[in-house]
């Protein structure tokens, strides 16, 4: 099985081929578009700021070659944003696979929570086959001051200052909010499953 994780200037993939090797499988990090098209599974991860990530891609055609790819497809933190219609963060036209708005956090008054939210919270309502083996309100790790908000493609929830998608799905398209590669043992099995597809 081929694995490819795209490479764009959004950083983190590291830890996620360290997090596919400890379940096992090997994945190749490239922008080749050859290789990205022929590959079985895709991941397409980020930690960074959406408008730039989105100028790289578009420089190299990869928004394009993105959102006609056929084979499942896997979005984390940035890379699920990205995959959403608009993103607040300086106003970013992103790819649209889903139709979901990225938001950034707004603190309320009564809820004086720090952005970005940074370590374990839980997700629920879980409603995908990403989700075999997994709990209702297990826990996972996120790290981001933006949100998709929720829509008819959302499959899990998560709440900080409000409701929000943790996980969205349409078609061969899934993404994930939090970071399965630094979730610990639900993390793997998010990844497991998603390979398995």
């Amino acid at each position: 099985m081929k694995i490819v994780i795209i490479k764009y200037n959004a950083g983190n993939i590291r830890s996620v081929l360290f997090a596919l090797e400890r379940i096992g499988a090997e994945a190749l990090v490239t922008d080749d578009p050859d290789l990205i098209c022929n590959a079985d599974k895709i991941i397409f991860p980020g930690v960074g700021e959406a408008n730039s990530a989105m100028n790289y891609l578009k420089e190299r055609g990869l928004d394009i070659l993105i959102q006609n790819l056929k084979q499942p497809v896997l979005g984390v933190c940035l890379g699920m944003q990205l995959l959403c219609a608009h993103s607040e963060e300086n106003d970013t036209e992103c790819l649209g696979i889903f139709s979901e708005t990225v938001k950034k956090f707004i603190p309320a008054e009564d809820k004086p929570l720090k952005v970005p939210q940074i370590g374990w919270n839980n997700i629920y309502n879980l409603n995908s086959n990403l989700f075999t083996g997994v709990a209702e309100s297990s826990f996972c790790y996120f790290v981001h001051s933006y949100y998709a908000g929720l829509g008819e493609t959302t499959i899990a929830r998560a709440d900080y200052i409000q409701p929000y998608s943790a996980a969205l799905h349409k078609g061969n398209f899934y993404g994930v909010q939090f970071h399965p590669e630094k979730s610990a043992g639900m993390g793997e099995r998010i990844l497991k499953n998603f390979i398995q597809f």
